[in-house]
């Protein structure tokens, strides 16, 4: 089974890339001229690489027609919500252009490909307090440019699994995280401070907005979740994947800390270049549809968390 994964060099791609591999998968990945492939060195001599960038539609049609693939992921974006902000523009035209890019080329050239396409909970945006747990059906009301544009690209699946029965799942995913996290999301944050406040090379942690409530997963749950939908899910239907509980900022700072080796007082201190324009309170999936399937979440999140520091020491030391 040829399996095309397009941002497969990023965090979650990486991952997704190896547990398919670990079962028996052929993968081929999309990357940029200028993608870094660190993540994926260590698998890289196992899978397919093809250069596209996924706002080309003439890239894109290449790609499709050479690799043929039989499922697709399309996890290439922008996905930095902050970074949303500061360039919409951009993020506009990766997620939602790049999206429209792989559905006609696909409608085109591999009519019966199965297509993945990952959606994230920042669509649900302003949640109101008796919509909590969030379920699929909730209204949608985003709060950043990148939240609009995963509506734009969800709607767009669905429209094109409607207007010509293309076999396109849609998949919202909560918080989740791990070792390769990019260093400027949240959990990497308190994880690479913390160590450098092991190392003595702070004596403070900065934050952000820590009284936000998130749902976080373990990004190996999440890509066992990808596959699954691939297999079983139905075409033209959303499923959130998540752990269904909630877990404040301020809490999961504290997990970070109880794992330092230094134990001196940590001072923690607001930063104002880390608060969002707007932000979601609290963000709290219910995971029941996919659970009808036969997922689960199951890595705790205090597992995550050892990882994550564990991963962070060996790159500040490296």
């Amino acid at each position: 089974m040829r399996i095309l994964i397009t941002g497969i060099s990023g965090f979650v791609g990486s991952h997704l890339a190896e547990y398919e591999l670990s079962i028996g998968m052929e993968i081929t990945g999309a990357i940029r001229h200028r993608s870094n492939l660190k993540n994926i060195e260590r698998i890289k001599n196992d899978i397919g690489l093809v250069e596209c960038d996924v706002t080309d539609s003439f890239s894109v049609v290449k790609m499709i027609r050479e690799v043929k693939p039989d499922i697709i992921h399309h996890l290439a974006a922008q996905s930095f919500v902050p970074t949303s902000w500061r360039s919409p523009q951009e993020t506009l035209n990766v997620n939602i252009m790049g999206t429209v890019n792989i559905l006609e080329a696909s409608r085109l050239y591999c009519p019966e490909a199965i297509i993945h396409l990952t959606g994230s909970s920042e669509e649900y945006g302003l949640v109101l307090k008796d919509e909590i747990p969030i379920k699929e059906t909730n209204p949608l009301r985003p709060m950043s440019p990148y939240g609009v544009s995963k509506v734009a690209e969800d709607l767009l699946g669905q429209q094109y699994h409607h207007s010509y029965d293309m076999k396109i799942i849609i998949s919202r995913a909560f918080n989740h995280e791990g070792a390769r996290r990019g260093k400027e999301f949240v959990t990497s944050q308190f994880a690479r401070q913390t160590i450098m406040f092991e190392r003595k090379q702070t004596n403070e942690i900065l934050v952000g907005n820590t009284e936000a409530i998130r749902d976080f997963s373990d990004v190996r749950d999440i890509v066992r979740a990808y596959w699954l939908l691939t297999q079983k899910g139905l075409a033209g239907e959303v499923y959130n994947i998540c752990s269904g509980k909630g877990t404040r900022m301020t809490e999961l700072l504290m997990m970070f800390l109880e794992l330092r080796t230094r134990r001196d007082q940590v001072t923690i201190r607001g930063d104002a270049s880390r608060i969002r324009p707007s932000d979601v309170p609290v963000l709290i999936g219910d995971n029941s549809k996919i659970k009808k399937l036969g997922w689960k979440p199951e890595i705790p999140l205090e597992e995550t968390v050892a990882w994550m520091m564990d991963y962070w020491r060996e790159e500040i030391a490296g």
